[in-house]
């Protein structure tokens, strides 16, 4: 059985040198070092509501060399509570946060609202419970509510992906 691997995920979004991408709800940072590495010169957003995870994310990047990783205290449900701009990002990192958050509505409206037009968001998220190592089986967020979340708010479905045994993923474009 295989876990979600970041570094591999990470390749389905077509990262590439200068690009800027969000990642919401950070947590631990995996996914914004990985994007980190691949961007270069670009830069990173990692953004999380839990005050304590920031020096996290901002000392393992500095541990793997990352240095265009900036950690913003933000809310991802909230309209604007990233900070970021308008069309300011090419791609967008919705990882691990669907079944825990109240407003998952009000994320995708803030990914469509940082998101350049035909910008990239990756969605991963848990696909059961299994026996407890992920979420409870009321908070699963099942795969097709999700893609039908993405494409009632202003998005296309670009491809599915693999995201390991534990977790369905899916790129999707914004219009």
């Amino acid at each position: 059985m295989s876990f979600a691997l970041p570094e591999e995920i990470i390749k389905n979004l077509s990262l590439s040198g200068g690009m800027s991408v969000a990642d919401f709800g950070a947590g631990t940072g995996a996914y914004s070092v990985a994007a980190g590495k691949l961007v270069g010169s670009g830069h990173v957003y990692a953004i999380e509501v839990l005050p304590d995870l920031l020096p996290k994310i901002k000392a393992d990047a500095a541990a793997h060399g990352v240095s265009n990783v900036e950690v913003i205290r933000g809310d991802i449900e909230s309209a604007g509570g990233t900070t970021l701009a308008d069309k300011s990002v090419d791609r967008v990192i919705i990882s691990n946060v669907l079944f825990q958050a109240e407003d998952k509505e009000g994320i995708v409206k803030e990914a469509a609202r940082v998101l350049k037009p035909n910008g990239l968001a990756l969605v991963v998220d848990w696909s059961a419970s299994y026996d407890g190592l992920g979420p409870s089986e009321s908070a699963v967020y099942p795969k097709d509510k999700a893609a039908a979340l993405f494409l009632n708010n202003g998005f296309a479905m670009a491809n599915e992906i693999s995201a390991g045994d534990f977790h369905y993923g899916f790129v999707i474009r914004r219009l």
